[in-house]
Formats: structure tokens, C-alpha cells, sequence
């Protein structure tokens, strides 16, 4: 694997960061900015909001760009964004830039996806998205902690420009890794690559991993509520139940990335039943501790190592749109992102308690089952769903 690959997934773990490191930072951006906790809370919905328009715009923005210009112009305006919002004392700025470094975010990582799997090789996109998803989970590990740990040392804004100053080293190992390419004349253009975005299979994929990523995310959303409330763990246990749920993402990424290229099957049909079976059992047991703690990791694995690998198979099935293809994937892993918290959000207002987003959960995975049987039964494809031959 080339070295650059892995300098981008560097990146992508500061930017992960960003996104994540608000949940353990609003109370204190609410109180230094003036503003309610729910308030405060707007800056995470609009930073996803941002990932979802900004992963297909600004690929489309700079199709015609070589790939090296597109990712230092995503990266350094994410880092100036960052310092804007380290630096402001208006809510409705750092509100903004936290769409604009959404938006930056989306374009890299869309970027990032279709230079790492074209450095890599056509046998090896598997292997080289997930590195760049690695570098997304490894900070659910190591990023949101530490994040929420300076800001009880220094204040929410060291976080801001901790994010800044780890992507510094990405920008000089892009110039110095990352080829200066020219843009591609005969290169497809923006119309037939999303014509090519529109076969059935492609879609297929993004909506499973959509499904399957907004059921990982109505849990995760809700997990601090769910062992406090319901497993009876202390509030010191919630750092440690959400890095084992990290360090499980980061197995499953890994797993992921060693199969979708050559045998994605037989990961995705067990993995996914054993997935369903997870959620449905960690409903039924989420008072015992013991179990929630085993479960919080064997989710965490099974979640990633399925959801990567559908994104692999997108990325191959979008062979002919090597430029939006990564956008369109990245943009369905946010839908589900967003949509999964809000289901399991209204489970709980709807009184079901702290125990319903993991019902909720298995209802998705289920819907994505169903999808995939139907996918199959009205297109009749030569092989299923999620077994494409790497070209």
C-alpha cells in the first residue's frame, strides 16, 4: 500500500475528529457563548447537514481539478475554518464554520476515497478505503477523548486548534507524496458520471450502507444514556464503553477492508445476520453489564466491518464515475448518520425509554436484509448483491 494512502488516512482521523469531539464539549461552548444546550447542539446537526450536500458538491466543484490541488484546498480550508472557530465569539460563526469545515471535510474525504483507491490498484480499493475509514474510527478511539479531555484542561477551544495543528503534518505530506496530476481531458465528465451513478446496483449498495450505518449510529448516539440508565454502569465507565465501541469499529474496519476486495459475501451475509442477531440480543440483555460491555465491542466490530465493506462494493460498482463515486458513498454513510439518531431520538421522546434506539437498531439492519432480497428478486442480477468481480 502506498505510503500516501496512508498520510490521507491521517487526515481523515483529524477531520474525523472534528466531527465527533462536540459530544463532549456543547455544555461549555453553551456557557462560554451564551446559548442553550440545544442551541449549542445545532452545531453538530449542521455539520452534518454539510457532509451530506458538500460530499456530491464539491466533488462535482472539482472534477476537472487534479486530485492533489482539490485535497490541499479542502484541507487548508478545513484548518482555517478551525481556527476561525477557535478564535470567534459569535455563536453564528463558529455555526457557519462548522458547515464550511463540513463541507471541506466532505470534499476531501470524497477526494481522498478515489485517490487512495486509484494509488492503490484495481485490486486493492478494499484495503485502501479502509485505511482512510480507519483513520474515522481511530478517532472515536483516541481523537474524541482527547478532545473532551483539553477541553476540561484548557477549554473548548484548544480542541479547535488541536484539530488545526494535526492536520498541518497531512498538508506537507500531500505536496510531498501525493502525485501533482494534471487534469484529464478525456476524463468523464460530470453528467456521465452521474449517469453512471444511477445503475441500480450502485444504489442498491448505497442504500444498504446507509441503513446499516444510520442503525450503527442510533445506538452510539444514545450509548451514554443506555449503560448509565439502563446497564448500570457509572459515568466514569462512559469513556471506556465508547473507545471499546471505537476499538471495535476499528477491527471491523480492518476485517473489512481484508475481504471486500476478494470474498465480500462471506462477510456480509454472516456478518450481517450476526449483526441483527446483536442488536435484537443487546435489546433483551442491556440491563446486564457484563454483557453490554462484551456486546459494546462485538457491535462496534460487526457495525464497521459490514458497513466498509458495502462501501467498497459501491466504489467498485462506481468504476465508471471515479470521481463522484466517493462522494456519493461518503454522502450515503452521513445519511445514515443523521437519519439513525433522529429514529432512535424519536423512540425515546415517544417513551420507550433509553433501551429503544437498540430495537431501533435491528429494525434498520432488517430494512437493509429486506432491501437486499428485493434488490435481488426484481433485478435478478448474475451474482448477488455485494459480489462484483474487482476490475
Amino acid at each position: 500500500m502506498p505510503i500516501a494512502v496512508y498520510l490521507l488516512g491521517l487526515a481523515v482521523f483529524a477531520q474525523g475528529t472534528s466531527e465527533f469531539m462536540l459530544s463532549g464539549l456543547l455544555p461549555d461552548i453553551a456557557r462560554d457563548l451564551h446559548v442553550s444546550v440545544p442551541a449549542a447542539g445545532a452545531l453538530t446537526s449542521a455539520f452534518a447537514g454539510g457532509m451530506i450536500i458538500g460530499a456530491p458538491l464539491t466533488a462535482i466543484l472539482s472534477l476537472r481539478w487534479p486530485k492533489r490541488r482539490a485535497l490541499l484546498v479542502f484541507l487548508l480550508v478545513f484548518i482555517l475554518v478551525h481556527v476561525v472557530g477557535a478564535v470567534t465569539t459569535d455563536f453564528e460563526i463558529l455555526l457557519a464554520s462548522r458547515v464550511v469545515g463540513a463541507l471541506a471535510y466532505a470534499g476531501f474525504l470524497a477526494v481522498g476515497l478515489a485517490t487512495a483507491t486509484g494509488m492503490a490498484g484495481p485490486d486493492a480499493r478494499g484495503r485502501a478505503a479502509a485505511v482512510l475509514l480507519g483513520g474515522i474510527t481511530l478517532a472515536c478511539v483516541a481523537g474524541v477523548p482527547a478532545g473532551a479531555l483539553l477541553g476540561q484542561l484548557w477549554g473548548w477551544r484548544s480542541a479547535f486548534w488541536a484539530v488545526a495543528v494535526v492536520s498541518v503534518p497531512a498538508v506537507v505530506a500531500i505536496l510531498r507524496s501525493v502525485p501533482a496530476g494534471v487534469p484529464d481531458a478525456a476524463a468523464p465528465g460530470a453528467r456521465r458520471e452521474l449517469r453512471a451513478l444511477r445503475r441500480p446496483r450502485l444504489l442498491v449498495h448505497l442504500l444498504l450502507g446507509a441503513l446499516v450505518n444510520g442503525a450503527t449510529f442510533c445506538t452510539f448516539t444514545y450509548l451514554a444514556p443506555l449503560v448509565t440508565e439502563v446497564s448500570g454502569f457509572g459515568r466514569q465507565w462512559v469513556p471506556v464503553l465508547l473507545a471499546l465501541f471505537g476499538l471495535g469499529s476499528f477491527a471491523g474496519v480492518t476485517i473489512g477492508g481484508r475481504m471486500s476486495d476478494t470474498r465480500p459475501m462471506r462477510l456480509l451475509v454472516p456478518g450481517g445476520l450476526a449483526l441483527l442477531v446483536g442488536w435484537l440480543l443487546f435489546t433483551v440483555t442491556a440491563e446486564h453489564p457484563y454483557v453490554v460491555f462484551l456486546l459494546v465491542f462485538v457491535q462496534g466490530t460487526l457495525s464497521f466491518a459490514v458497513g466498509s465493506t458495502l462501501v467498497t462494493r459501491a466504489l467498485y460498482e462506481a468504476v465508471d464515475a471515479p470521481s463522484l463515486g466517493g462522494s456519493f458513498a461518503t454522502a450515503a454513510l452521513n445519511v445514515g448518520a443523521a437519519v439513525g439518531p433522529l429514529l432512535g431520538g424519536a423512540a425515546i421522546g415517544a417513551g420507550f425509554g433509553y433501551r429503544s434506539p437498540l430495537g431501533v437498531s435491528a429494525l434498520l439492519v432488517a430494512l437493509a436484509f429486506l432491501t437486499a432480497g428485493l434488490a435481488r428478486t426484481v433485478h435478478r442480477p448474475d451474482r448477488p448483491v455485494g459480489e462484483t468481480v474487482p476490475t
